[in-house]
């Protein structure tokens, strides 16, 4: 632990302390904190700090990302939380409560994705009457779009 020069640990970190701590990059660190995700204040010298607390909202930050979750997401579930404590237990069920909810959705999508890939790969996209995952149920004949479809990809790239 860091200890001022009065032998007590020390209650805040330097930017680089911060990064080295949490294997986080300082531009890193800089983004999550011009995005909101995070704050400092400057010493008298203009030089960042952050609460020894900041360690844990990284961590949590880190692990949110890994799972697949926008910043924004983890931006808007952070902004309720107080930046002057750390997160706790109850933080954290509530937060991994509401992101599991988000993982469990793109799970059951993805899982739908591979069930169907076998039908489209079997059509080879030649028919589009046909294709589970491009016009499912045909609904673009319904709208009469079917094969604007195609165009309409091919002119987007």
């Amino acid at each position: 632990m860091k200890k001022s020069e009065f032998g007590r640990i020390a209650h805040e970190l330097t930017v680089g302390e911060v990064a080295e701590r949490s294997g986080v990059a300082v531009s890193t660190l800089h983004f999550y904190e011009t995005k909101g995700l995070i704050r400092s204040w400057r010493n008298s010298g203009n030089q960042r700090r952050y609460p020894r607390s900041i360690l844990r909202r990284v961590a949590v930050i880190k692990v949110a990302q890994k799972t697949g979750i926008p910043l924004a997401d983890i931006a808007e579930a952070l902004s309720v939380l107080p930046h002057d404590r750390p997160l706790t237990a109850t933080d954290w069920e509530r937060l991994s409560a509401s992101w599991k909810r988000q993982l469990d959705e793109r799970i059951a999508s993805l899982s739908a994705l591979r069930d169907h890939l076998t039908g489209c790969i079997g059509c080879g996209c030649l028919s589009m009457r046909d294709c589970p995952l491009r016009n499912p149920g045909d609904e673009m004949g319904e709208k009469g779009t079917g094969p604007l479809l195609l165009e309409t990809d091919f002119d987007e790239k």
